[in-house]
């Protein structure tokens, strides 16, 4: 099942992230054409929903950030939870240079984002080059095709899993606006309770999903971001070793298209509507602007590659026989795209300053393309000399 499982994963993946580079050039497009200001508007349409007597005031895009993005951390969290038990991460020999390449690709990024930003407003934005796009990662490291070995895939796959737990814990740490303890404690209490019905073998989904609209909602009154219900619902949906048709596995073979097809591509949609003003190159010189170009294009690549080098020669994990220093380099500049998850850190920092989102939005696309670029090209020559020195 173990070999099934992460292929169709990484096939699903790389598909999703080629569709994802193709919707951001389209809405960027439409973001600078004379179509502009009615494709932005569309985006920021209210559309509130009302239950009895509770009202959400939600826009188009919030819907999609806030709610549909929870089935995406859904998706992550069914992810996490599959690796930790039957994975790669389920024996320490495997999780260990992944985990602490993870690290290392996210402290250094946050290291230089913090040098630049260090005491002024936008210090908010240090989570912004932490995070790595699984989807779009994986769909660039697919059109070096059948050249790249398995344990680099995996790797890298290890990686951005580990680095988005990461950001989720970072979301829930650092990014959370007003706050209620009452509704918290409903949110963890309801948690609970769902873990106590996996403990007890009950392995419906018609009881956990249902459970899980309503975790959302406590958590947004809460003042946490409600997306984190996605990941605490895939925890609590049971996932057992060598079960048949359990409930954990078909959820999540579920959710693969509806996610990379739909819920991301719709994402990159509203949160790249982008009008680039004139002059708008200036602002790319901000601290906030440098602190994220050079988290996400040095930091990750520096930090990943220089942890796992470390964590090598002291005897902690040991690099796999098919990878080199060039490609671990090249697989972390790949890691440096952090699209997805970096954009939707930026909407959290900045929730009050539009142009700055703005400002940071550009910064994560320019740093991500050229992330994504020279990772490519070193990637293909590094792997490009591994195959013309095996032996014939």
């Amino acid at each position: 099942m173990k070999p099934n499982l992460f292929q169709q994963f990484f096939k699903s993946e790389k598909a999703g992230g080629l569709i994802l580079i193709l919707c951001t050039l389209v809405s960027l497009i439409l973001a600078n054409s004379p179509l502009g200001k009615e494709y932005a508007h569309f985006w920021h349409i209210p559309a509130s929903l009302r239950i009895g007597g509770l009202t959400i005031p939600f826009r188009i895009e919030e819907w999609i950030n806030d709610g549909l993005m929870t089935i995406f951390f859904l998706l992550v969290g069914l992810e996490i939870e599959r690796e930790i038990y039957i994975g790669e991460l389920s024996a320490f020999k495997n999780a260990i240079l992944p985990a602490v390449a993870a690290i290392g690709g996210m402290l250094v990024p946050a290291a230089i984002h913090f040098l630049f930003n260090h005491g002024k407003p936008e210090q908010a934005g240090i989570g912004i080059p932490m995070a790595t796009d699984i989807a779009f990662s994986l769909g660039v490291l697919s059109l070096l095709g059948s050249r790249v070995p398995q344990t680099l895939k995996i790797f890298l796959t290890a990686l951005a899993i580990i680095d988005d737990l990461g950001a989720v814990i970072i979301i829930a740490i650092f990014y959370t606006q007003s706050f209620s303890g009452f509704f918290l404690f409903l949110a963890l209490a309801l948690f609970a309770i769902l873990i106590l019905l996996n403990r007890l073998r009950v392995f419906s989904l018609w009881i956990y999903l249902p459970a899980g609209i309503i975790l959302w909602y406590f958590l947004y009154r809460s003042g946490v971001h409600p997306t984190l219900s996605g990941i605490l619902l895939a925890f609590a949906i049971p996932f057992r070793k060598n079960m048949e048709n359990q409930p954990s596995a078909r959820l999540q073979h579920a959710l693969h298209t509806p996610v990379n097809f739909f819920i991301i591509p719709l994402f990159a949609l509203a949160n790249t509507a982008i009008h680039l003003a004139p002059g708008w190159h200036r602002e790319m010189g901000s601290a906030n602007s440098l602190g994220i170009t050079l988290g996400l294009l040095l930091g990750k690549p520096l930090g990943i590659a220089g942890f796992s080098l470390l964590a090598v020669s002291v005897g902690l994990a040991s690099l796999p026989k098919d990878m080199n220093r060039a490609n671990l380099l090249g697989t972390g500049l790949l890691a440096g795209i952090g699209f997805t998850m970096s954009i939707f850190i930026s909407n959290l920092a900045f929730s009050t300053n539009p142009q700055e989102i703005q400002n940071s939005k550009v910064a994560v696309l320019l740093a991500s393309l050229c992330a994504a670029v020279t990772g490519w090209f070193l990637l293909r020559r590094s792997l490009d000399k591994t195959v013309n020195h095996l032996p014939v």
